[in-house]
């Protein structure tokens, strides 16, 4: 019986060795089986984190070069507005120039375009004020033209016309015409003006 019982030990004996074994088998993987699933999710978390703060970079950059673009945008407004400003005094002092300033400019502007219709005979259109400027010193008027130009002009009257001032020439026919008018002058010399006007501004 005793050996019967002893068999029945040492079976226990192993059994719980192997128990013991399994268990801490068992143990380990499933340490293992942690410690993996942390380093994996402290590798994930690193790349959320990394990935958070690139799109955060991303949208900083964003958020910034939006604000650059945003006041530079009304920076140019305000530029803008300015030389609108500038443009509209400029017209408003070349309406209300003295008579003689205003007569030597149109004596320049009259030149100009006997030059480029290459006639003798102009009809000369502006607003009344100017017509009637001409009226009284058309001898004069065509005197300091002759001496710019070299040719001897006769000048008709033509009807008045909304501008601001200036000349607008053309031939007897009508065929041909130069547009000296202080605003067509202001239109073609425009990008030359605003820079210049900028220039002056803004440095």
């Amino acid at each position: 019986m005793e050996g019967a019982e002893l068999i029945i030990q040492e079976i226990n004996r192993e059994a719980e060795q192997k128990i013991q074994y399994i268990l801490s088998e068992a143990q380990q993987e499933a340490e293992a089986i942690k410690e993996e699933a942390r380093k994996r999710a402290e590798a994930r978390a690193d790349w959320i984190l990394r990935k958070a703060q690139t799109q955060a970079e991303i949208e900083k950059q964003r958020i910034i070069a939006n604000a650059k673009l945003e006041v530079r945008k009304k920076r140019l407004q305000v530029q803008e507005e300015m030389i609108r400003e500038v443009i509209q005094a400029l017209k408003e002092r070349l309406a209300e120039l003295p008579d003689d300033e205003y007569f030597d400019i149109l004596v320049d502007l009259g030149a100009q375009a006997v030059r480029e219709l290459g006639v003798d005979t102009v009809v000369v259109m502006s607003n009344e004020r100017t017509l009637e400027l001409l009226k009284g010193r058309l001898n004069e008027f065509k005197k300091a033209v002759a001496e710019k130009t070299g040719v001897k002009i006769k000048v008709r009257r033509g009807k008045p016309i909304s501008t601001i001032g200036g000349l607008l020439v053309q031939s007897l026919d009508g065929k041909v015409r130069v547009d000296n008018t202080f605003e067509a002058r202001i239109e073609r010399f425009e990008s030359e003006l605003r820079a210049a006007i900028a220039k002056a501004l803004f440095g």
